[in-house]
């Protein structure tokens, strides 16, 4: 069989297959009478070998030394090419994401596209401070893709930074569907970083987000959630506030919830209830009773006046101290 047909029916081009004689990967088994060159069967075979081999990416030198050499032992070639063909997709999704977020950022001009791709750099540096100054450079003339901020505040661990994170996704608004999954993820980490970004965000669509997240299974979610709420006026997160109260996790924003959502009169005698409800559990200790007492300092009405002259003769000192100490505010000691 002559070079040509040999083309045609194997798809390596005539040039190519000169090439594979010249490094010895394949020779013709012998010429015609004019000098053509002649393929064998067993040539033609060797040649859809060698392009098997090449398509999985072994080198011509690597294909070489598979057919020929008796002694080669595929298994550790094959974990090599596993391992840069890991290397080679991690690569080319980090391009294509970065090229998706320039993308998502409507760039007018090089200019801009040159300003994203320095605070993309920025965002990912290894020093705190320069990812800060990015976050906080990100409301700039090159905003940052909410993908990318998103993505930086469910990994950022540095407090400051985060904060400036947040402080960025809130204003360039979106990436609460992001976020979502961030509540879902299997670390604990990312959880509270993703539900602290959405009480950052303002919007029904982050408070949506935010009654879901009072019924998350992760304390740490519900807990944050919980002010956030209480603090944009959803009453729904009182239970939850009031049993950060009893419990000591961040009470004094719990209880300045409370006092937000007290502003409405019909919510404040509900609340008062609730507090009374719960200082009537037997099961509570004298750190909580005080505590749930001094949430009634800022919950008006009948029904937490009427709870601090009872607690006014309560046993605890302390208790008793704080409501008289309470009354006398209120005008009623």
């Amino acid at each position: 069989m002559l070079i040509g047909e040999v083309a045609r029916r194997s798809g390596v081009s005539a040039r190519m297959l000169r090439h594979y004689e010249s490094l010895g990967l394949v020779r013709p088994t012998g010429r015609n009478d004019v000098g053509y060159r002649e393929y064998s069967g067993e040539d033609v075979r060797r040649i859809f070998h060698i392009e098997s081999l090449r398509s999985l990416g072994l080198s011509l030198r690597e294909v070489g030394r598979a057919l020929d050499d008796p002694g080669f032992s595929p298994a550790g070639l094959v974990d090599d090419l596993a391992r840069r063909t890991r290397e080679r997709i991690a690569s080319e999704t980090e391009l294509l994401t970065r090229l998706s977020r320039i993308g998502a950022a409507g760039p007018g001009d090089w200019e801009d596209v040159l300003r994203t791709v320095a605070l993309l750099q920025a965002l990912g540096s290894a020093s705190p401070g320069t990812r800060q100054r990015a976050a906080l450079s990100s409301a700039g003339d090159a905003p940052v893709p909410v993908e990318a901020l998103v993505e930086a505040v469910l990994s950022e661990p540095d407090p400051s930074v985060a904060g400036a994170l947040r402080w960025a996704l809130a204003r360039a608004g979106g990436g609460l569907p992001l976020l979502a999954e961030g509540l879902e993820s299997p670390l604990a980490a990312v959880r509270a970083r993703a539900v602290r970004a959405v009480a950052g965000i303002p919007g029904e669509a982050a408070n949506a987000l935010l009654r879901d997240a009072l019924g998350h299974p992760d304390a740490a979610v519900h807990q944050y959630a919980a002010p956030a709420l209480g603090a944009r006026g959803v009453a729904e997160a009182v239970p939850t506030l009031i049993g950060m109260v009893a419990e000591a996790v961040r009470d004094v924003d719990a209880a300045d919830a409370l006092g937000v959502l007290a502003a409405d009169p019909e919510t404040a005698e509900r609340i008062a209830s609730a507090l009374v409800g719960r200082l009537a559990d037997p099961a509570l200790d004298a750190p909580a009773r005080r505590r749930l007492t001094q949430a009634l300092a800022d919950i008006p009405g009948p029904t937490a006046t009427r709870a601090l002259g009872e607690l006014a003769e309560d046993g605890d000192r302390g208790v008793a101290g704080t409501a008289v100490y309470l009354l006398g505010l209120r005008g009623e000691g």
